[in-house]
């Protein structure tokens, strides 16, 4: 499997989407937002951009699986899976606020070996492949060199599904905000880990998330010499929900500050 070609062509089909991406967010009206559960918003812009990627990359891996946030491509199951998210930061693309990406990963026999984030409105694709540099626009990207807490920026999500653990979060929220130079949510967390990648922020960790928010941008990151582990230390972050990524230099004082407010148990 040549993984550059296929890597290659997915960042044009991540160009493709983002196009269409912006094209249609002049568009798109009020009564075109669903509510799919409390927090989480879906319109048939998503749906449709899911639906375009799923059709190329079944041209390039033909009967390959799909695990896609709208369930589109149905099988998602094989040693062969691509891992979509066709519109990562929906609640700032329905506001007009310009930073949300697409994210396509591809995993065969259980490893993420390729991954592609693109984020439209700053033309930004970031991808890597197994035993790649991570890249961003054909220029190759590493990570930042802070190797202190107290020296980086930090980036992190909301987990505004999981109510059972607000009352921590926002304590660990607090632990980083007084061990850090500052705290950032941008509302995308495939874009906060390309963005760590490419040493824009020194780490980014969240709870409550999904294969399709983290498989391509947890790849790039290692790729550029990061490190991405749960909240605990393992490797249980593509399906385990919980997510700590960062240079490496600062991944054991990360983990350190989060296990003062969550424990395994």
């Amino acid at each position: 499997m040549d993984l550059e070609s296929i890597t290659l062509k997915v960042c044009d089909i991540g160009r493709s989407t983002g196009h269409y991406l912006l094209e249609q967010q002049r568009l798109i009206r009020g009564r075109d937002i669903e509510l799919k559960e409390e927090h989480n918003f879906v319109t048939y812009v998503d749906r449709h951009a899911e639906k375009l990627i799923v059709d190329e990359l079944s041209r390039i891996l033909p009967g390959s699986g799909f695990l896609a946030e709208e369930g589109t491509g149905g099988q998602s199951d094989g040693e062969v899976i691509w891992i979509i998210d066709p519109l990562d930061g929906t609640t700032n693309y329905i506001h007009g606020i310009p930073l949300f990406a697409i994210s396509i990963a591809l995993m065969v026999e259980k490893q993420v070996v390729a991954g592609v984030v693109y984020e439209p409105n700053r033309d930004e694709c970031f991808y890597a492949w197994k035993g790649s540099h991570a890249f961003l626009n054909e220029r190759v990207i590493n990570v930042s060199s802070a190797e202190t807490l107290q020296n980086s920026l930090i980036v992190t999500g909301f987990p505004y599904k999981r109510d059972d653990v607000l009352e921590p979060y926002i304590g660990l929220l607090k632990g980083f905000l007084q061990r850090t130079q500052d705290l950032r949510r941008l509302g995308s967390a495939a874009t906060d880990l390309a963005y760590v990648a490419a040493g824009r922020f020194e780490g980014f960790y969240e709870i409550g998330l999904n294969p399709w928010d983290v498989a391509a941008g947890s790849l790039i990151i290692r790729q550029a010499g990061g490190h991405v582990t749960d909240f605990f230390g393992g490797q249980d972050f593509l399906f385990g929900q919980s997510l700590v990524a960062s240079n490496t230099l600062i991944h054991n004082e990360m983990i350190g500050v989060i296990g003062k407010y969550f424990n395994k148990n």
